[in-house]
């Protein structure tokens, strides 16, 4: 068992640490808030923030803050989901105080001055624009929209173009000043650095800041679940299909057999069972996939791929003759190994991405106090039954239950 480190401050901020063994450490500060926080009017607001935090504090210019951490070699870099924003920096463990006097600083002291918010959201609305001419991205906010219909977890991340040219100094303020506060957030540190002296430093830039008393972590009720077949057209060389249906949060007892199962059917091994099917023996399709997201609360899971317009018919039939085979019939002895030897083996192989790792530990810490004990979910997984698998796959792969999109 990996040994690791905790600290609740008197403020509320917690941190984990884990010994990792590099010389280089990744640090970083995480947010508990996304687009799923945003009150309807401030839609695209969380990431707004992410982008303009870095625009100025009251100790460093934008200038400064951009090269902080580049001068030493490090990193500094963050992103926005729909329940973080994660502010994060890659450096020597030399230069482990610099980064988290950095990140302190701009997660708790930046200004968001005019003039840059200004500039920066142009970037955004690039950014945006970009995202609208990739429809295999694209297809999955819509996607989510569809499955949590008035929902902040059916709302995209980047917002629109006129509303992010209205927000302003006052808007970031009062975004960031509800939201990051020392008990909404979680540091997380993986490399070789003292933890008792990590924890000084810290409380050196933040211990003395206040907690907040009007912090609400209640979610928004879910909108009933209802099935949806939209065709959408759009100017695409092919047509871009995704099937699915809500899966399994990540406190549902059934998520590790979800995980399990989506990596059976369309995982990143060239040996899932829909690679197999649509592109090694039909020759249909270039990419089809399946994935399962857990919320803190619910969950996505769905397949997707691309293909010919003319083809959309015969693929949809072979992933539901797929997810048919995977609710009706157990996996034999020998193929229920197989799937659990391949899936612990990516994960654990995965846990060599040191800068993965550490967002991921820092993540689980900070959605669910926990440390995200790799052995265990190792453990959880070659526990499964065929049985449990059947079960879950009748109660999500459901084809009465599966809402679908079509691009073409």
């Amino acid at each position: 068992m990996k040994v690791f480190h905790q600290h609740v401050f008197a403020n509320g901020l917690k941190v984990i640490h884990e010994p990792s063994p590099t010389n280089v450490v990744y640090c970083g500060y995480i947010v508990s808030a996304g687009t799923r926080n945003e009150d309807a009017p401030d839609f695209g607001m969380a990431h707004f923030c992410e982008h303009t935090t870095f625009k100025g504090t009251s100790r460093r210019k934008s200038w400064h803050v951009r090269n902080s951490l580049e001068r030493v070699g490090g990193d500094l870099n963050a992103f926005t989901n729909k329940e973080v924003t994660v502010y994060y920096a890659t450096v020597q463990k030399e230069d482990f105080a610099r980064a988290i006097d950095l990140l302190s600083d701009i997660v708790f002291h930046s200004t968001y001055p005019q003039r840059e918010i200004d500039k920066e959201v142009e970037v955004i609305i690039d950014e945006i624009d970009s995202y609208n001419d990739s429809p295999a991205e694209l297809i999955y906010d819509e996607f989510e929209e569809m499955l949590f219909r008035g929902h902040g977890l059916g709302r995209n991340i980047l917002g629109t173009a006129d509303r992010l040219r209205e927000y302003t100094t006052r808007d970031a303020l009062r975004f960031t000043g509800k939201y990051y506060v020392p008990n909404n957030v979680t540091v997380f540190i993986l490399g070789q650095v003292d933890f008792d002296h990590a924890v000084r430093l810290i409380e050196r830039h933040v211990g003395d800041l206040a907690p907040s008393d009007d912090l609400h972590r209640e979610f928004q009720p879910l909108p009933l679940y209802e099935v949806e077949e939209r065709v959408c057209e759009r100017d695409t060389y092919q047509a871009h299909v995704l099937m699915g249906n809500r899966g399994c949060s990540s406190q549902d007892k059934n998520r590790t057999a979800l995980f399990l199962l989506n990596n059976i059917l369309g995982g990143p091994g060239m040996n899932s069972l829909l690679n197999v099917s649509l592109r090694e023996k039909h020759g249909l399709v270039y990419n089809v996939e399946s994935s399962s997201f857990s919320y803190q609360d619910t969950g996505v899971w769905s397949v997707y791929f691309g293909c010919e317009e003319t083809k959309v018919d015969k693929c949809r039939k072979l992933v539901l003759n797929e997810l048919d085979n995977l609710c009706s019939s157990l996996l034999s002895p020998q193929r229920l190994s197989m799937a659990k030897k391949q899936l612990t083996g990516q994960i654990l192989i995965a846990g060599d991405n040191f800068e993965s790792y550490a967002l991921a530990m820092g993540k689980t810490y900070a959605l669910s106090g926990r440390h995200r004990d790799v052995d265990a979910i190792c453990e959880q997984i070659r526990a499964l039954s065929a049985q449990e698998l059947r079960d879950v796959a009748q109660s999500v792969f459901n084809p009465d239950n599966l809402t679908t999109l079509i691009y073409k």
